[in-house]
This record gives structure tokens, sequence and C-alpha cells, in this order.
């Protein structure tokens, strides 16, 4: 069995289109997905960058592509009532069903849940009325496995975030989402097909992985 760690952050429309074409990449293999939720954020600013939508023209292309590629694979996508927003409430949400067997990780159920809340029907995901109702399914979620539910506001659960962004930084992940398997880096939703093909064994990564890697710099802005 493979195992693929797929970080994620749900203020990404990414995240959500390559969440749902996840299963149909993966088809035909053996595969576990350990779910991370990161701040992506924090990602950024490790990496003194901005995000795509803090830069107009690329904020309008972002949400325009995203629309187009969830039209053209069938995957349904509404834009929230704003964006961006802050993600952090979701995100403790998420890591409040961790266990200790799975630390740090949100099963596909909860995973799901925590993208479509942003995702589908167009609402707002920071409004309070909604991340109560959410709430109340994580806890019958966790209620129904015989899990227990840890505070979102916890430092136990800011510090699996914590930890799950500092275990992505250090694995060289820049973005959401990533998909990382045997140490590589599938980066965004346009990176399933590559881990498909990496999957079924293409000779392309031996012979050029590394090499693609070692291209010098010919020059760097001041």
């Amino acid at each position: 069995m493979r195992d693929i760690t797929f970080f994620y952050d749900p203020i990404s429309p990414y995240a959500h289109l390559a969440f749902e074409r996840l299963p149909e990449a993966l088809m035909g293999h053996s595969v576990q997905v350990r779910y991370r939720p990161v701040l992506f954020a924090a990602m950024l600013k490790a990496n003194g960058q901005l995000g795509p939508a803090e830069i107009p023209a690329k904020r309008d292309w972002t949400y325009r592509q995203v629309s187009w590629l969830a039209h053209h694979h069938g995957v349904t996508l509404a834009m929230p009532a704003a964006h961006p927003f802050n993600p952090l409430p979701l995100l403790r949400l998420g890591l409040a069903t961790t266990t200790d067997d799975a630390p740090g990780e949100t099963n596909r159920y909860v995973t799901e849940q925590l993208l479509r809340h942003v995702w589908h029907g167009g609402l707002d995901a920071a409004d309070p009325v909604r991340l109560a109702a959410l709430q109340a399914l994580l806890q019958d979620h966790m209620a129904q496995r015989g899990k227990p539910w840890v505070a979102p506001d916890s430092e136990a659960v800011k510090q699996r975030l914590r930890a799950n962004t500092d275990e992505a930084l250090a694995l060289g992940v820049f973005g959401v989402p990533s998909m990382v398997l045997d140490g590589r880096v599938f980066w965004g939703q346009d990176a399933l097909p590559m881990l498909r093909a990496y999957m079924d064994g293409d000779g392309w990564f031996d012979a050029q992985w590394d090499a693609a890697a070692r291209t010098p710099v010919g020059v760097q802005r001041r």
C-alpha cells in the first residue's frame, strides 16, 4: 500500500478541486491518504510570498480558472460570499476530530465537510451560525465513532496545526494542495496526472525528477 499525505487548507479552491478528483486519480492503486490541514498563510509568510488573492489581477484569474475547472471536470464549486477569509476556525474544527492513532489527520469525511462548507452553496464561510452547525455535525460524527472531541480552541489543537504546517515546510511544501509521496511533492490540482504517472511507474521520474532541480540560477531579482 502506498502512503500519500494530502496537505490542504480549506481556503484554497484548488484543494477542493483536488480532493474531489483524487479518487479518480488513484483508481487501481492501493493507497492510504493522510489528510493534514495546514495554515496556508503561515506557509506563504515562511517563503516570503503573497497569496493569489492578494494580487488583484491574479485574484480575478484564480476565481475564473477554478470556476471553469469545476465546470470542466463536473465538480460542484461556488465562490463563497467573501474570499479570502480567516480559515483558522475551520482548521481548528477539523483538528478537533483527530485521534491518538492518527494525530494531526482529518479523515476523508471530515475533510469533505470542511471543504464543502466553503465551496458549496456560495455562503459565508466565516458565518458563526454556520460554523456552530458544522461543529455540531463533527461532534456527532466523533460521538458515533466513539472517539473523543477536543475543544477547537485548546492548546492541543493549536499545536497540531503548528506541527502540521512545520512538517509540510520541512518536506518542501510551499502551497496547497500538495500531495507528498515517497518524499516527492506534487503541488496543485493540476499535478494529479503527474502523481498518477509516478504511481504507474513512468520512467521519466527516475531520469528527470532530480535533474530538473539542478538547473542553475541565472540571475536573482533584488
